[in-house]
């Protein structure tokens, strides 16, 4: 039961990145073409219009495949899917990433100094994980490469996630009151909840899979003759 429970969570996790992953991909794609509509503030110079919308492509790409190497039951059935959705997914997370940095560099956040940082030390983080999950899987590391790929999953995750805090935010406090609604957030993302989510959308998320891997290795070291 606790396997079935396990697969529909997946399920259900896989069908909820979808509305982000396609909007990604459409807005990257015509914001590379030159479409207003897509590209909105974010147009700048070529460059930066390159990284930005190519990093919104492959960062679509990467939340969907971070759900199905997530997937136990792939894994085990079908190993092959596994290895090739990895071989595809951790190029195109450092590919995120650097497009992301670039930008960043070229053009600074709507957050500004706080934004900049928090999304910058994201991107940065990304890059190594992904780098890391893939060296360890050509030396067949199994240990540490699981545990870096849990990391990469988190944070090729994390876009979903900072959409996903803002609207449960969003939800709760415009469910309160009118007086209430979007408490703390700003239009220009200088609110103290937009402050707070520059950090709070990875690195909660990847304290909690530090401790559950130290917590596992604790309960396999207790268990060792």
């Amino acid at each position: 039961m606790r396997r079935v429970w396990a697969v529909l969570g997946l399920l259900l996790l896989l069908i909820s990145v979808q509305e982000f992953t396609w909007h990604a991909l459409w807005r990257g794609w015509f914001g590379l073409g030159g479409d207003n509509a897509a590209q909105g503030r974010l147009v700048g110079t070529r460059i930066s219009d390159v990284a930005v919308f190519g990093h919104m492509i492959t960062g679509g790409v990467i939340t969907t495949l971070a759900v199905l190497q997530w997937a136990g039951p792939i894994r085990a059935r079908w190993p092959v899917i596994h290895r090739l959705s990895g071989r595809i997914l951790a190029p195109l997370a450092v590919l995120t990433g650097v497009a992301g940095l670039i930008y960043i560099l070229l053009r600074g956040t709507i957050g500004g100094p706080i934004m900049n940082v928090g999304f910058a030390l994201y991107g940065v983080l990304m890059i190594v994980a992904a780098l890391q999950t893939f060296r360890l899987a050509q030396q067949r590391d199994v240990v540490r490469h699981r545990r870096w790929g849990l990391r990469l999953i988190v944070l090729a995750l994390g876009s979903w996630i900072y959409r996903a805090h803002y609207g449960i935010w969003f939800a709760i406090t415009c469910g309160i009151g009118p007086e209430t609604c979007r408490l703390g957030s700003q239009k220009d993302f200088s609110g103290l909840f937009d402050q707070i989510q520059v950090f709070a959308f990875y690195l909660p998320y990847l304290l909690i899979v530090e401790i559950c891997l130290r917590l596992q290795s604790a309960r396999g070291a207790l268990s060792a003759p």
